[in-house]
């Protein structure tokens, strides 16, 4: 049975490139690095706080605040955010001493953890991906997604009722969302600063152009990886899924029933036994 881990005990900062990060660890053995989604009021521990104690009973298992994110400093964004924040992930490792790892990503951590691999494919020794940004490709589904307009609408005006109904665009279940959930997120996302850094981190998509996304580049994955997609994923719907996945030459698709886009969330146990085989294979 997983140990109770709480907030303080795993907190640990390090500095790495000239900026602090913020991280959480627990457990040993291999290292399998999480890397969270985004959103206002959003870090490593929101979104990985009740897998962690799973995860380091079978890994040294390390929980980052990506770059802008959580008490992380947000780095100089001159190109679009996740290939600034690949390179900060991969300095944060060579702070920490680490060469490779295991990296999961979720969401935009999907999204960084594409361009970490493609940079440098040693560094990721396996690769796990939930319902991952960038990769996505909606032959029938509008843009931006349902959860995308939630998500903006939140940005233009923060309110609690817009936080609500961003999170249950999250989620196939409403009632996984609680009041303390939602005041958990608002008291983050409203905390001094965090939206200003937010809109100069999804502002980047805009102010920069990419000339090759990473769904034209999924191809040049070449580490074993494991897809995850909620088959109600109302943020980046399933359909999304399949080109990336089919260019991929050595990916595995899963798709959960009765899940939105935060399978670690809805389909927790699950979730953990597939990704804990997985990486033990």
């Amino acid at each position: 049975m997983a140990v109770t881990l709480d907030y303080d005990s795993t907190s640990h900062t390090i500095d790495a490139g000239g900026l602090s990060f913020h991280y959480h660890e627990a457990g040993s053995g291999p290292v399998v690095l999480l890397l969270h989604g985004s959103g206002p009021g959003v870090s490593g521990w929101s979104n990985f706080a009740a897998n962690l104690p799973v995860f380091a009973e079978h890994f040294r298992t390390i929980v980052l605040d990506m770059g802008g994110f959580g008490r992380s400093d947000l780095p100089v964004l001159d190109r679009q955010y996740p290939a600034v924040a690949a390179e900060g992930v991969a300095k944060f490792l060579d702070a920490m001493e680490i060469e490779a790892a295991h990296v999961l990503g979720n969401s935009m951590g999907g999204n960084v953890a594409g361009h970490l691999v493609l940079a440098d494919p040693s560094r990721v020794d396996r690769l796990v991906m939930m319902g991952p940004g960038g990769f996505a490709v909606n032959t029938f589904g509008p843009e931006p997604s349902e959860g995308g307009k939630r998500l903006g609408e939140f940005m233009r005006k923060p309110s609690r009722d817009a936080m609500v109904a961003w999170i249950e665009t999250m989620v196939a279940d409403r009632s996984v969302i609680t009041d303390e959930l939602i005041d958990e997120r608002m008291a983050n996302a409203m905390a001094p600063g965090v939206l200003e850094r937010v809109g100069q981190i999804f502002g980047s998509f805009f102010r920069f152009s990419d000339p090759k996304p990473l769904w034209a580049r999924a191809n040049e994955i070449k580490c074993p990886t494991l897809i995850t997609w909620g088959r109600d994923d109302r943020m980046l719907p399933l359909e999304g899924a399949m080109f990336s996945y089919r260019q991929m030459p050595n990916a595995e698709l899963h798709v959960f029933a009765k899940c939105g886009h935060w399978a670690q969330v809805e389909r927790k146990t699950d979730f953990e036994r597939l990704v804990i085989e997985f990486l033990t294979r």
